[in-house]
């Protein structure tokens, strides 16, 4: 029967310790300089060799050479304190797991006290210090503060924190950590070599993620696969088959798989995991694990040379080539998403479901609405900019046309050379250039609202522009009306204004609508400026050079003219350039008795009416049914409530 392999291999000085010279350091150097202490407590998660360096010191202590940290192997103490010796009966190892109760430390307190058979120190070994009660480290307290000088103490404990501060202020600690990978994987290569069973590198970063940073337990590991070696040694198939870990072929489909954007290859490679009997959880693991990766490459892409990535060589290139596809931000939410997918699926009933859900999330940034979701989006659209899927057009929609469809105007055809034009470049060209084109043809008659080119009107003469009158025109007076009331003038301007109407245009028609009576502004087609020559004006109808301008026939209004006020029987065209305004026809006589038109309120402001100040009517008389000859009762009467509602009005 073989022994395993941790105890085969277990260091026997401090030079065999691996990952550890943080602690074996300053021990050696206190044995040179003869200081050692009477109590040690040693610390640090299983495996990483407690209990080794405690027998490796008591093996120093007890040399015939010694104290020494290199002991001589030959003598008696050494041989019996050897990786396969017998022991020593002045070593005595402990198991406070079975023996830390108030009892125990009283016996070992009694036999402390007797001297060492044939060593130097009687050293006692307490292995799981932290099982050890309160009464008992209450027990040794005595004999752990002020020991005889041939005692020694040495805890070993994966939970310091459990040992009493009174126990663990008398000793010297020192914390033991995880073995790098690097180092282990070193170690591990060196056994096998010493076991001369051929071993495949690709299984070496499986046994030391299996460890976990342990050393026996990835010794543990390794012995089982060298155990199961045939005679073409330990395969990377045979490694993740019994280690249950996803097959690095698997892990590249879904990744792909992924930067592809394919739902059905995805959800293809999730039941092949399920139906192949692995367990989803680990699927998730070693996905993390594989973004993991893809990330760092991203960030850098020496990460292998620098040994921040523990993988094989080709599966390094594979992941640089998986790592070139996604973008920064797409892997660190598909990161993000499978982390919290893996933390769900902890208890979870159903684990093929939320492993179906995890990668639906990650397929789908556009159902997310936060700030990597975006930035996602963005990068697979400018890798589809880049790779000419996604062509690039000069209109608005980033598409061959744009919206206005027929009418839209091709842009440039997107290259597929890295510059300004591929990527967020050609996008930002393409809306810089849709923007020109829509503000150039903002006066086109488009009606489907998209981009139409300009209509190409034939080329005229420019008119010449006409002489500005130092006086302008004098204004039509506006008529008369009867019965002591003058319209407002300046509150109809205010009025024209207040709706919108243009200075130019809408002021008269502002004016004249709605009051009987019509106004030409200043300068307008019906008053001509002097000279004889038409006064260019925006919207007039364009008139070749030296001609004096479309004349309309006789009763007729030129088109585009102003209206104007004209005495009856004169057409428009009757007045000529300088000839006098015609006085506005008289309003028709009211008859004696009859109201004028309501004066229309002053206005106080802008959008304000003055108020009302004539007096409240009297009551007037009600009138008597026609066919009793009796007035009404007053409860029937309107009036009251007629007078009510104004005054509530008011």
């Amino acid at each position: 029967m073989s022994l395993a392999l941790y105890r085969r291999y277990r260091p026997e000085s401090f030079a065999e310790v691996i990952g550890q010279e943080h602690v074996t350091d300053p021990l050696q150097q206190a044995l040179r300089n003869n200081r050692v202490n009477h109590a040690y407590l040693f610390s640090g998660p299983r495996g990483c060799g407690k209990t080794t360096s405690a027998r490796i010191l008591a093996r120093c202590l007890n040399c015939e050479q010694g104290p020494t940290p290199t002991p001589c192997g030959q003598c008696q103490s050494c041989q019996d304190l050897a990786r396969n010796g017998p022991g020593s009966i002045d070593v005595i190892e402990i198991d406070a797991a079975s023996h830390g109760g108030v009892d125990d430390a009283r016996d070992l307190r009694e036999k402390a006290f007797f001297g060492p058979a044939s060593s130097r120190y009687k050293i006692y070994i307490i292995d799981e210090a932290h099982m050890v009660t309160s009464a008992g480290f209450n027990a040794l307290l005595k004999v752990v503060e002020e020991p005889p000088e041939h005692l020694k103490f040495i805890f070993a404990t994966t939970e310091p924190e459990k040992v009493i501060g009174t126990i663990r202020s008398r000793t010297h600690h020192y914390p033991f950590r995880l073995v790098p990978p690097g180092t282990l994987r070193d170690y591990l290569s060196e056994v096998c070599g010493r076991e001369a069973i051929q071993v495949e590198d690709g299984v070496f970063p499986l046994v030391v993620r299996a460890g976990a940073g342990s050393v026996r337990d990835s010794m543990s590991v390794m012995d089982q696969l060298l155990a199961g070696a045939t005679e073409a040694g330990v395969t990377y198939a045979m490694a993740t088959a019994l280690l249950g870990y996803t097959d690095a072929a698997l892990l590249d489909d879904v990744v792909d798989a992924f930067a592809a954007g394919d739902g059905a290859a995805v959800f293809e490679i999730v039941d092949r995991v399920v139906e192949g009997g692995h367990d989803p959880r680990r699927f998730v693991t070693d996905l993390l694990e594989r973004l993991r990766d893809l990330v760092i490459l991203a960030a850098v892409p020496d990460a292998a040379e620098k040994g921040l990535i523990d993988a094989p060589r080709d599966v390094i290139e594979r992941m640089r080539a998986q790592a070139s596809v996604f973008g920064g931000a797409e892997l660190s939410r598909a990161a993000d998403i499978v982390n919290t997918g893996l933390t769900e699926m902890r208890g979870a009933t159903s684990p093929r479901l939320q492993l179906e859900l995890v990668c639906a999330r990650v397929l789908l940034p556009a159902a997310y609405g936060d700030e990597r979701s975006l930035q996602a989006r963005l990068e697979r659209l400018e890798r589809g900019v880049a790779s000419g899927a996604v062509p690039v057009a000069g209109g608005y929609g980033g598409g061959a046309e744009g919206v206005g469809g027929d009418h839209a105007v091709p842009g440039p055809p997107a290259s597929s050379s890295g510059g300004p034009g591929t990527g967020a470049a050609a996008a930002r060209a393409a809306l810089s250039r849709a923007g020109s084109g829509a503000g150039a043809g903002s006066g086109s008659p488009a009606s489907d609202g998209g981009y139409a080119p300009p209509a190409q009107y034939p080329s005229q003469p420019a008119a010449p522009a006409a002489p500005v009158d130092a006086q302008p025109p004098a204004q039509p007076q506006s008529p008369a009306v009867s019965g002591g009331q003058q319209p407002h003038q300046g509150q109809d301007q205010d009025m024209g204004q207040g709706q919108g109407q243009d200075q130019g245009q809408g002021q008269g028609q502002g004016e004249s609508a709605g009051h009987g009576y019509e106004q030409a502004p200043a300068g307008s087609a019906g008053a001509p400026a002097a000279g004889g020559a038409p006064a260019g004006r925006p919207g007039a109808w364009p008139v070749p050079q030296g001609s004096p301008g479309p004349v309309a026939p006789a009763g007729q209004a030129r088109p585009g003219a102003w209206p104007t006020i004209a005495s009856p029987g004169a057409g428009p065209g009757g007045a000529g350039p300088g000839a006098a305004q015609p006085a506005p026809a008289a309003a028709p006589a009211l008859p004696p008795g009859a109201a004028g038109p309501p004066a229309r309120p002053a206005r106080r402001g802008p959008g304000r009416a003055a108020p009302d100040r004539r007096p409240f009517p009297g009551p007037r008389a009600v009138a008597a049914d026609p066919r009793s000859g009796q007035a009404p009762p007053p409860h029937l009467d309107p009036a009251p409530q007629q007078r009510a509602g104004r005054r509530v009005r008011r």
